[in-house]
């Protein structure tokens, strides 16, 4: 008979549960992490261990129940208790002005508003994603669905769960039933992240992050739902305290319950605070980290909702006021074909110049041979071109009736334009692949990846001086540039408008140095810098905190790999593949000969109550005789000063 867990252990793993949570409301909510990436998994892993050991122990609303469960056949068709209405549209401020007129008369009539008393409204972004609704039982999210035709939805409740800014348990006591409605999207630096490794993969890409948050979140396999970055954001609240009668002060207690809303909410007492609102975010829109089309403009008293009602399918007291397409019509002057580094071929169109969304746009992504022969784009062509995402350029479509007949239709070639060697489709995948690997055009990539600010940061190396150090036969791969001279650089050109310069010493000296100085980058960034297939820098972090020495990667079997949360079969195998090479490996220890030494975190310790250093503060200067500043300032900190 075994024996029952102590209270220590129940103690504890309630204390862990606590902990993570805070960390989760901290980094997805706020924006505002206190703890290390390595530091957050090893809570993560102990409460793991804790409950592998504990079975009886787990609960519903433990951070590790985020992910788990059997794919799904199907989703199940679920009714909303209260319909989730659509907005109706309006586009110009005479439009948001008869709506004002509208429901002032209706109120009026009502006698609920003195005439020319103002109406508090209540502005935020309207958020391009997917709309669910959540349910919350006695503090702990329960169920979860989209919005589907607004009356009844799917419920989506094992993928919801996954996305860690969508609390599951809420940071206060809330007695009964709470409905959330919000928006799922996906930022937008992700949304281009998500495309590179699609792209990278030979799979399909999405056409923006919209699709791409509606296709993660409805994926019947939740592991693939939490391996996609999708953030909840909140906007409608039924149920809560009695008291709270106003939009705003629900907004609010959302806010302390745990969940995040749009920064750039605020009240207009006025219509005309209203436009300039309008007008503030049209202008900020390519700010935004995510996606909009316009703004959302409410009635913030209950007493004033409940007069007015709805009509079909949409509240009179609320509109949607929209943004003008970012979409312009341009020339396709030639198409090209690019060569990433891992061999994928992208077509892309060379346009004639023109401004979207504040950009000037020169090139646009055609995906793929399928999406260039679907879109049926040829040289020539008038073209439709937006920002995908206000982010990535991208043609839409072609004016057909702008043909002339002159457009020339463009051959996918069957050899790399780089390298000459025959190219590659995998059966079902999207793209074709050059598989040289000493292809001029993937070494560069590769370089220019493993320079790149988020990996090893090495920002004098730009595209040209790249391109230049592997025409010349000096950079082969990583190892080699760590084998760089200052003479060497300081002879490759430079370009400054329309008159070519050498480098020089003074700059070589400089790129030099920054090679030099990536040496100790973290463990992390040093596995996002090796660009290993389908692994994202969150996938890094975790093999960073798994897997401190590199070389353990060389023996690991790609079902540990798999077993990693938010990897799965082909990320694991993709990593399982690249250590296994043996040609990856002898530039791995190249980079460890040279004395790239990837700077491991250290665990935490505990921090100390009551220290005489608690609140003071320090300033270290000089040698220090037993550790070094960082060792020294991680103490102070845990001794509150």
């Amino acid at each position: 008979m075994s024996r029952p867990p102590s209270t220590d252990v129940q103690r504890r793993l309630e204390e862990l549960r606590r902990e993570i949570r805070e960390h989760d409301y901290r980094y997805y909510v706020l924006d505002a992490p206190i703890i290390s990436d390595a530091q957050y998994d090893r809570l993560m892993r102990e409460l793991e261990e804790l409950e592998r050991a504990h079975p009886e122990l787990v609960t519903p609303d433990s951070p590790t129940q985020r992910v788990g469960g059997a794919p799904s056949e199907a989703f199940r068709r679920v009714p909303h208790r209260v319909p989730m209405l659509s907005l109706a549209n309006v586009f110009d401020e005479e439009e948001a002005a008869s709506w004002y007129r509208s429901i002032r008369k209706r109120l009026e009539e009502e006698e609920l508003l003195a005439p020319g008393a103002p109406i508090a409204l209540y502005c935020e972004p309207k958020f391009d994603g997917l709309a669910v609704e959540l349910v919350f039982e006695d503090g702990r999210f329960v169920s979860g669905s989209t919005r589907g035709d607004g009356e009844v939805g799917e419920d989506v409740t094992p993928n919801l769960r996954t996305i860690r800014s969508i609390p599951l348990q809420l940071r206060e006591e809330v007695p009964g039933r709470v409905e959330v409605r919000g928006e799922v999207v996906m930022h937008k630096s992700d949304f281009a992240e998500l495309n590179r490794r699609q792209e990278e993969a030979g799979d399909r890409t999405f056409a923006n992050p919209r699709n791409a948050a509606a296709g993660s979140l409805r994926q019947l396999d939740p592991r693939i739902t939490a391996s996609r970055p999708l953030v909840f954001y909140a906007y409608e609240v039924l149920g809560g305290p009695a008291e709270l009668s106003l939009h705003s002060e629900r907004m609010e207690w959302l806010a302390r319950l745990g969940f995040r809303l749009a920064a750039d909410r605020r009240r207009a007492e006025s219509m005309e605070e209203v436009y300039a609102y309008w007008r503030t975010m049209l202008e900020r829109r390519n700010e935004l980290p995510y996606l909009v089309d316009g703004i959302v403009v409410k009635v913030d008293d209950d007493r004033f909702r409940n007069a007015l009602g709805q009509v079909a399918r949409s509240p009179r007291w609320a509109i949607a006021c929209k943004f003008p397409p970012q979409e312009e019509v341009t020339v396709v002057r030639n198409i090209e074909v690019n060569v990433g580094r891992t061999g994928v071929l992208t077509p892309v169109a060379i346009l004639e110049p023109v401004h979207v969304g504040g950009v000037v746009v020169q090139r646009a992504t055609l995906h793929n041979e399928d999406e260039l022969r679907r879109k049926d784009v040829r040289i020539g062509d008038r073209v439709v071109v937006r920002r995908a995402g206000d982010v990535i350029p991208e043609v839409v479509t072609v004016i057909q009736d702008a043909r002339t007949g002159n457009e020339v239709e463009f051959q996918f070639p069957s050899e790399c334009p780089s390298c000459g060697s025959p190219v590659f489709r995998e059966p079902g995948k999207a793209a074709w692949v050059c598989q040289n690997t000493s292809c001029p055009a993937q070494i560069e990539a590769r370089i220019l990846h493993y320079a790149s600010r988020s990996a090893m940061d090495i920002r004098g190396l730009g595209e040209e001086l790249v391109r230049q150090l592997v025409q010349r036969g000096l950079v082969r791969d990583f190892a080699d540039l760590y084998e760089l001279t200052a003479e060497q650089i300081a002879d490759l050109d430079r370009v400054v408008g329309e008159k070519t310069y050498k480098v020089g010493m003074k700059i070589a000296r400089k790129v030099v140095k920054e090679i030099e100085e990536s040496k100790t980058r973290s463990l992390n960034r040093f596995y996002t810098a090796l660009g290993i297939r389908l692994v994202s820098e969150t996938m890094a972090r975790e093999l960073a905190s798994r897997f401190p020495d590199v070389r353990q990667l060389f023996e690991t079997p790609p079902e540990a790999l798999e077993a990693i949360p938010g990897f799965g079969e082909v990320r694991g195998r993709a990593v399982s593949d690249f250590f296994s090479k043996s040609e990856n490996r002898r530039v791995i220890e190249r980079l460890f000969a040279a004395g790239v030494h990837p700077a491991v975190e250290a665990p935490s310790l505990p921090r100390i109550e009551g220290s005489p250093l608690s609140g003071k503060a320090f300033v270290l200067t000089g040698e220090l005789s037993s550790m070094t500043r960082d060792q020294a300032k991680a103490e102070i900190e845990r001794r509150g000063g």
